[in-house]
């Protein structure tokens, strides 16, 4: 597929992925890279040669969030509509995806980027890289599978307090959780990451894929309780005034003042 946001490259039984927006250094979520990590696990769910996918990002940073300059194009009830569909497509989409996916974190993982990478199968990170979501933060519920995840990950309490205050997980942390397999200097994330590839595309493929759906049906349960929830709750925040005021706070590099409407 014609990607603008990622390339793709294969090696072997290791299909990569890396993400890298030309017009966001950091890879922000605008519509264009949200649309293709619709594409993407689309695609993986029709992978027939490779027998691992590593996914990673460029520059300093894995994905760094939504792009603030897309949001205000998301008080279109249309656009919000759409969004709410696509992204419980990306999120059900991804723990379709029959072969392992092994995350190379490079830098911050943010928002959608975070719930992304924590519903991947290994987890390897550089040390610099944090994992955050900040949908609070910047006046929303916590959607993009972020209410599921994390709680199954660190539990409930933790959960509420990352997500709540948009606490990063850091590197360290999260191999202490056992949330990150193996933690590295940024310049050997690339060689242990395919170490990790390599050691899976060596087990019996059908077991290993056979094995990863089993999982991932626990998590799908926990998506079950809380996604729709979480959307549904969320989308309503992108009209709210504490929505608006959090852009705003933004841009102009200020101290957001939320009023609750």
């Amino acid at each position: 597929m014609d990607f603008q946001t990622m390339r793709i490259t294969r090696d072997g039984h290791v299909i990569t992925v890396t993400i890298d927006h030309p017009r966001s250094p950091m890879n922000a979520v605008d519509e264009t890279l949200h649309h293709e990590f619709a594409e993407l696990f689309q695609m993986l769910k029709r992978e027939g040669d490779a027998r691992v996918a590593v996914l990673t990002g460029s520059g300093r940073a894995f994905s760094a969030g939504g792009d603030m300059g897309w949001f205000p194009e998301l008080r279109d009830p249309a656009r919000m509509h759409s969004l709410r569909r696509e992204a419980k497509q990306i999120i059900w989409d991804e723990l379709d995806v029959e072969i392992p996916i092994v995350c190379a974190l490079n830098g911050p993982a943010v928002g959608l980027g975070a719930s992304i990478a924590l519903l991947c199968d290994v987890i390897v990170m550089a040390d610099r890289a944090v994992i955050i979501d900040p949908h609070v933060q910047v006046g929303l519920v916590a959607g993009d599978g972020g209410a599921a995840i994390w709680p199954l990950l660190v539990g409930p309490l933790a959960a509420k307090r990352h997500l709540m205050l948009g606490e990063p997980l850091t590197a360290a942390d999260a191999l202490r959780l056992g949330v990150a397999a193996e933690v590295c200097a940024p310049g050997e994330l690339e060689a242990v990451a395919q170490t990790w590839a390599d050691r899976i595309a060596a087990q019996a493929p059908l077991a290993v894929q056979g094995t990863k759906m089993s999982v991932n049906q626990q998590i799908k349960q926990a998506l079950l309780t809380s996604f729709d929830l979480s959307t549904s709750l969320e989308m309503p925040c992108f009209l709210s005034a504490d929505h608006a005021e959090a852009v705003s706070a933004f841009v102009e590099k200020r101290t957001p003042t939320f009023e609750g409407r």
